[in-house]
């Protein structure tokens, strides 16, 4: 994005977020729709229970592997359950919502909720913010120039590559979540206090533990080890590429305020996010999450009102001449993997 068009996005301030939230409000896009999210979690969590009924009945067969990849879809569909409940989408009370994050995370996934409900919350208060935002922080890929200058021995070697290397990498990604919930429920700080506050530490640690036990001992009861084990790394590598495959294209490559850019809410949350368009399946398989920019303005918006929301956020973005973007799945990776190409050039020409 060119500096004119973010200085002219940055322009108008105050009552703009005020006068779309009113105009969703009116259209009723806000209102709770328990029944219909009490259907989507029996069928989801129904179809994730016959999914592990059908690994016991299989039995120690190498037809487990095919099951372990039908496994990995159906896990990152209870887990996108833990994203609505952590965003109160399902319920108003905050009891059932957080109920309902700590099974699907916890218990059915092996993710701990209040270490991903407080990620997540920074992400959306500042998004793509370098600094603020920890889906952007340096790590094993680096996002912006400075993050890439600071990267030393392999880190730099990985850099040079990581555009290459991004998919690979997000196979890793599902054992980097269940390590990364570990240290969340047993990290403290110097002083001794927390590192990652939890409402719920010790009933988060309990459900873990009963979901590693069942996981692992419901492999070894039904296979051989060897058939367990490769059952386990088809399902968490996948499960893994699965989640990074629909977060990724929601923020990767697009604007990457400072905090010189001073943005409201509202170009804040649009300007830094992108919309993937393909219908039904789309919807389906990402969740929701393709209406990344309707998901950052109404954080708590049901999953099934941000489709219905999108015409009314799009016209309301070309009142204010706020660029809007929206494209298509493959071309949302294409946008990313150029933008860690981009930020990674100095090393390779170095």
């Amino acid at each position: 994005m060119s500096s004119p068009t973010l200085a002219a996005s940055t322009a108008r301030r105050g009552s703009d977020y005020a006068r779309l939230s009113r105009r969703v409000a009116e259209a009723g896009l806000l209102h709770r729709r328990p029944g219909r999210y009490m259907a989507r979690i029996v069928g989801t969590l129904g179809t994730f229970l016959a999914g592990w009924a059908l690994v016991a009945m299989v039995g120690d067969s190498w037809w487990q592997l095919p099951l372990a990849v039908v496994m990995a879809v159906a896990t990152t569909q209870v887990a996108f359950l833990g994203h609505d409940a952590g965003h109160r989408q399902m319920f108003r009370r905050r009891g059932h919502s957080e109920a309902a994050g700590l099974i699907a995370g916890n218990l059915a996934v092996g993710l701990s909720y209040g270490w991903w409900v407080d990620k997540h919350n920074r992400h959306h208060a500042n998004p793509n913010h370098a600094d603020e935002d920890p889906d952007v922080g340096a790590g094993a890929l680096v996002w912006t120039h400075e993050q890439v200058m600071a990267t030393r021995g392999f880190g730099r070697w990985m850099a040079r590559r990581q555009a290459w290397l991004f998919f690979p990498l997000l196979l890793l990604e599902g054992l980097a979540l269940h390590v990364a919930s570990i240290q969340a429920l047993i990290g403290r700080e110097p002083d001794g206090g927390w590192r990652v506050p939890m409402r719920h530490r010790a009933v988060e640690a309990l459900l873990l533990v009963v979901h590693t036990v069942g996981y692992v001992g419901l492999l070894l009861a039904v296979m051989s080890p060897l058939k367990a084990l490769l059952f386990a790394a088809v399902h968490q590598g996948l499960w893994g590429l699965y989640m990074g495959c629909a977060f990724a294209p929601n923020h990767k490559g697009m604007l990457m305020p400072s905090d010189e850019d001073n943005l409201d809410y509202l170009r804040k949350q649009v300007l830094t996010s992108r919309n993937v368009s393909g219908g039904w399946f789309v919807d389906q398989a990402l969740g929701g999450l393709n209406y990344q920019i309707e998901h950052h303005l109404f954080p708590n918006m049901p999953r099934g009102n941000l489709r219905r929301a999108q015409p009314l956020v799009k016209a309301y973005c070309a009142e204010q001449g706020i660029e809007y973007t929206e494209t298509g799945l493959i071309d949302s990776y294409r946008q990313g993997l150029a933008h860690l190409h981009e930020v990674g050039r100095p090393l390779r020409e170095g």
